[in-house]
């Protein structure tokens, strides 16, 4: 009996290994806009859903770091669903504090940009599997605002 379980378990394992998943990719990484608590980013990420149904996204969460240090981080709770058999383009709006800016100083001084490096979790609720997270990492450099773009 138990050796029919072991095949058992090895069999769901193998298929739910081999099912396709939906993929993501981060596009865009720009500036949105200055308000009072800070400066707000807007991260844009495309994702392939191979099913013909909708799938539920449960969050995403997002870290930004610069210079080694996390200057923003948070979660997106219940931000929608991704379209059947379709690409589906999420934005993650980031804000970033002001005083998070000027402990930047040093790095923001020398091309008036942030290098950054920006780690996404895409977690949806796959049938079947449960949920899943798309783990997702870009890197580059963050233009900051001029006294124009302000207003």
């Amino acid at each position: 009996m138990s050796q029919l379980l072991d095949k058992a378990k090895n069999f769901m394992a193998e298929k739910v290994a081999n099912m396709e998943k939906p993929e993501a990719s981060v596009t865009d990484v720009d500036f949105k806009r200055v308000g009072r608590e800070g400066v707000e980013y807007l991260a844009k990420v495309s994702v392939s859903n191979p099913y013909s149904h909708s799938i539920p996204i449960c969050e995403i969460s997002y870290t930004l770091k610069s210079a080694g240090r996390v200057i923003a981080s948070g979660t997106i709770p219940d931000p929608g669903s991704l379209k059947g058999n379709d690409t589906t383009l999420l934005e993650v709006p980031v804000k970033v504090p002001h005083s998070v800016l000027v402990s930047l100083a040093r790095d923001i001084g020398a091309d008036w940009d942030i290098d950054y490096e920006l780690g996404l979790g895409l977690t949806i609720d796959l049938p079947v599997v449960g949920n899943f997270t798309i783990p997702l990492s870009t890197k580059g450099e963050i233009k900051l605002p001029t006294l124009s773009d302000m207003f």
